[in-house]
């Protein structure tokens, strides 16, 4: 089983998330980036390496947060490269209650937000 980490963080205070989630990090988690934290996804692959966090088993953001960015935000970020998935609203609850979604399950969904 494994870890999914709900990350909320605004620029300032992504690297310190990254290095809360790298305390209990198990390979095989993964992520997803709430809010305006999809516009900095860049920074967090950056900070993962930093971290010690190793073997990220998917990246996803929420369909909703992604449509808020500007189109040239969202053409630079290249997010179809960089996510495993966008998420619905029903897709993100689905997938934090181990239903469809994901074939390999989470045992506990961590939020961090600071």
């Amino acid at each position: 089983m494994a870890t999914l980490y709900q990350l909320h963080s605004t620029m300032d205070t992504l690297r310190r998330s990254t290095e809360e989630m790298s305390r209990t990090w198990r390979l095989g988690d993964s992520i997803v980036l709430l809010g305006t934290t999809v516009a900095f996804v860049d920074w967090l692959n950056a900070y993962l390496p930093d971290s010690d966090i190793e073997g990220v088993a998917a990246i996803y953001a929420l369909a909703d947060d992604v449509a808020q960015l500007t189109a040239n935000t969202s053409g630079k970020l290249d997010l179809d490269t960089k996510l495993s998935a966008l998420l619905t609203d029903e897709e993100w609850v689905a997938l934090t209650q181990n239903t469809g979604v994901s074939s390999t399950g989470f045992d506990k969904v961590v939020t961090i937000t600071l």
